[in-house]
Parts: C-alpha cells; structure tokens; sequence
C-alpha cells in the first residue's frame, strides 16, 4: 500500500478534492500504472453532477495514458516500463453484444466501477469512477483496461487516445460512417467535436461545418479542419443549408447532449440525411418528432457509445494517421493543468470555453 495524490469525488454535487489515497499493490490480473497525463473530459463532469451514475466517493478520470510499474500474476501482454493507453470500456467478449461483435456495448463494460479500487488516509472506500480512476498519479486497473501505447507517439498525447479520440474518430467512420465527398456538420467544438472534425477531414468530407455558442472557438475549428463556422443561434439549421446549397448536409454529429442541439443537428441533415448523437445528456432532455416528418424526410438519427469503437483494432489505424501528421493530437488541447486545476477545468466546460484540458503529471 502506498499514498499517492488523486482527485476524489467524495459525494454526488460535491467538490473534487485533491487528496492523498491509499492505493494497493496489483493482484492477480491487474497492472498498476504511472500516470503520464489525463484528459479532462465532459463524462467526468457527467459523473460528479450526477447526470451518469456510478458508485461514490469515487476517484474520476477515464481518459488516460501512463507507463506500468507493475503487474500481477497472470498479467503477460504488458510488462513494467511499458507505455499503455487506458481503455476505461473494456469488453468481456462473453456477453450477447460483444458476440455480435458490438464490443462498444459490452454488458460488463463499467463493472470494475463498483469495485474498492483504493483507501482515503482515514479508511474511507474509494471506486475506480470508470473502471480506470484516471486522476491520479498512479492507478490500478485490470488488465484488460490497458492497451499497449502506440510507438513513436508521446504518452502525454496519447492520453487523448483514451476517449476523445476514439469517439470522434468512431462517430466518423463507424456509426455516421463519412464517404468521400459528403457534407459533415459537427455541433460542439470541444475535445471530442475537435477530434470528430479531424476525422471528417481524413475521411475526404467535402463541406465541414463547426457549430458552437462560442465564437471564440473558430480558429481551433478551422485548425482542426472545418470549412465553415456557425455560432450557434436560431437559425442554426437554416445557415447549415444555405451552406450546403439549401439541401442540408449529409451527416451531422451532435457532441453537447442537449434536446435543442440534437433537434437541431437533426433538421440539419438532408432528406435521407444521417446524425449521430455523442453527447450524453440528462433524462430531462427529451426530443421529440412528429410522425409526418419522420417519413417525410426519411433521415435516420443514432446514439454512438464511445465511437462505436473496438479500441484494440481503431488504436493502431489512427497511430498511422498520426505518425503520417494527418490527425494531430496536440491540436485538441487547449490547456495544460495540474490535479488542482480540474474544477476549473469543468467550469470551463459549463461556460462552452476552450477545447480539451489535460492534466499533465511531472
């Protein structure tokens, strides 16, 4: 047992608290691992206000890369001083989805998250928040919450890799599944909507629109690949399709959760248009259609759980993208910050500024 710095979330609509735990030596099957670096990512917002529901006092963080101190018995695919990716969504290849090859939807993906994963210097039980407990300088995951970190890029960017990466990527190219020459708008420029515009770029979409409340954000859009910025407003979807030669585009992806944007995203696309919704928004969010216009327009409208990804398969095709300079990872973080500075990270987040923070451990 050994104490290290974490950020704890003691109670539902509680502040973070940066305190010192007590964290366990791996068992069997586990990998203790040093944190390079973490994203702050909206999910764990998500889980301190209670709009997903984990087990509490928890230690947050999903989105994460380090190098293994050690392993448990059992434990062969990776060894200490390895470099690995965190996969807070492991699958347990058992279950009726991941027989069907749906890994992204594994019944016993967030199990780990009711697990004891460490101590309070008082004795109090912590949870890991999604399985990985990210906000930490060290963490004790299972093994198959670890992927090997891809070569030749730097675990402080690969961090990235861990969430919003992988879901931006996925909405792209395997739930809106993006051709060559079709029109993609993008609604919320934060760290996923930023990763969502690079892969609407790599996948040859013609058209990109940005969409965010911030007008600030338009440089970091463009950066990241956008042709054309909206700033959010009423007439959102009427200045989509006086972009798009008055048809709508051809898949819009939603990255807020909210009824208003998904609604919008929606009326965005063409007739026959596709959206994807990655946000994750509260139950009193409820977005409604009448029948008419469902058959009228014949668009089709999908959540989209972590990319639609397979991690293990999705990691080593965009390591190439990014050893070949097409997806650049750097260009998604738009601070740097200690465990200290994530609560003001999330009211970052509330205020639409900024793409992704990432905790960086010396």
């Amino acid at each position: 047992m050994s104490l290290i710095r974490a950020a704890v979330l003691p109670a539902v609509g509680s502040p973070l608290e940066i305190t010192g735990i007590e964290l366990p030596e791996p068992g069997p099957g586990q990998v203790r691992v040093r944190l390079a670096a973490a994203g702050v990512c909206h999910s764990d917002l998500s889980l301190s206000n209670g709009t997903m529901r984990v087990p509490v006092p928890a230690v947050l963080g999903h989105e994460g890369a380090g190098t293994v101190v050690s392993v448990g018995e059992g434990v062969t695919h990776v060894a200490p001083g390895d470099g690995v990716v965190l996969n807070w969504a492991p699958s347990c290849g058992d279950c009726h989805p991941c027989s069907l090859g749906e890994v992204w939807l594994c019944a016993k993906a967030l199990t780990g998250s009711a697990n004891v994963h460490a101590r309070t210097e008082d004795g109090t039980e912590l949870h890991p928040g999604l399985n990985v407990a990210a906000f930490a300088e060290e963490t004790v995951v299972a093994a198959n919450c670890v992927l090997p970190a891809p070569d030749g890029v730097p675990l402080t960017d690969a961090a990235l890799l861990g969430c919003a990466v992988l879901t931006g990527w996925g909405a792209v190219h395997h739930s809106a599944r993006v051709r060559a020459g079709e029109t993609v708008a993008v609604f919320g420029v934060g760290g996923v909507g930023l990763a969502t515009l690079q892969a609407a770029r790599i996948a040859g979409a013609s058209t990109i629109v940005a969409v965010d409340v911030s007008p600030e954000k338009e440089a970091l859009a463009r950066a990241a690949g956008a042709t054309e910025y909206v700033v959010a407003s009423e007439t959102t979807a009427k200045d989509i399709r006086k972009l798009t030669g008055g048809q709508g585009v051809d898949v819009a992806v939603e990255c807020v959760g909210r009824a208003v944007t998904i609604r919008t995203a929606w009326d965005s696309t063409r007739r026959g248009g596709r959206t994807t919704v990655v946000g994750i928004g509260g139950k009193d969010q409820q977005v409604t259609f009448h029948a008419l216009e469902l058959f009228h327009w014949g668009r089709t409208l999908a959540g989209c759980v972590y990319g639609n990804s397979n991690p293990a398969a999705d990691l080593p095709v965009l390591a190439e993208h990014i050893r070949a300079g097409r997806f650049d990872l750097g260009a998604l973080v738009t601070e740097r910050i200690t465990l200290e500075g994530i609560p003001a990270a999330f009211d970052n987040m509330l205020a639409g500024k900024g793409g992704r923070a990432l905790v960086v451990f010396p």
